[in-house]
């Protein structure tokens, strides 16, 4: 029954993709440079509202956000654990105004890279280095200049649901360059959807949003900061 389930899933996931893309690639190509990235942001949180409502309906899989009260309204950085693809797209539900730094791998990605073009998220060319890491934070800088909640994945890539927190150093960088709080984020979503793998297992997620975190911490601090923030312990009392 798993397995059908979550065969069923991926057939919705693309049938929706495909039906939201059309509409949303023509609005953005037909509405002014001043109103497309609005537009594109209104497409993707409708994307992603109808994606989680099939993870709930055809998957049994539910989230439960920890930490509400922090959610920023303004700009902010959001440095979040990422465990599985439901990551990619729940926070679009969560902050008001929300774009994503994603691989450049991501955004070549026949289907799925029309859906990150479309909604403005910030590709990384990771083989590039230290200029991809310039070119990084200045498209940051852009995005909160324009009220956006950044996401990223300071891991660098999907990890496992026991693995330690190992941080890469493009996270200290944004972190110097940019006067915005950051907020760590932690999730145990790899426990229900798993990674190389189609199966989503019945029962709820756990998201806890950290409120953010002192401004003029050193990069040690701020990496151990970061690192504790992003962990989510078998019995969370520090959000709620």
């Amino acid at each position: 029954m798993k397995a059908i389930r979550s065969g069923a899933f991926l057939v919705y996931f693309v049938a929706v993709t495909l039906v939201l893309l059309v509409p949303a690639t023509v609005q953005r190509v037909l509405s002014r440079p001043a109103r497309r990235q609005n537009r594109a942001l209104a497409w993707a949180q409708r994307w992603a509202r109808t994606v989680v409502w099939g993870t709930r309906t055809l998957c049994g899989v539910t989230c439960r956000l920890e930490g509400a009260e922090h959610v920023p309204h303004g700009p902010a950085l959001i440095a979040a654990r990422h465990e599985s693809a439901f990551d990619a797209f729940i926070w679009l539900l969560v902050l008001p105004r929300c774009t994503y730094v994603v691989k450049q791998e991501l955004a070549r990605i026949p289907l799925l890279g029309k859906v990150i073009r479309a909604a403005g998220m910030i590709a990384v060319d990771r083989a590039a280095g230290a200029q991809a890491l310039r070119r990084m934070a200045a498209d940051v800088e852009t995005a909160l200049a324009a009220g956006f909640q950044v996401v990223i994945f300071p891991e660098g890539t999907r990890v496992a649901p026991d693995a330690p927190v190992v941080l890469q150093p493009g996270i200290a960088l944004l972190a110097a360059r940019l006067d915005v709080p950051i907020h760590p984020a932690a999730t145990d979503s790899g426990r229900l959807w798993t990674r190389r793998t189609l199966d989503k297992r019945p029962g709820t997620i756990r998201l806890a949003l950290r409120p953010a975190l002192p401004r003029g911490l050193s990069r040690a601090a701020l990496m151990t900061a970061l690192a504790a923030g992003m962990r989510l312990d078998p019995v969370d009392k520090s959000v709620g």
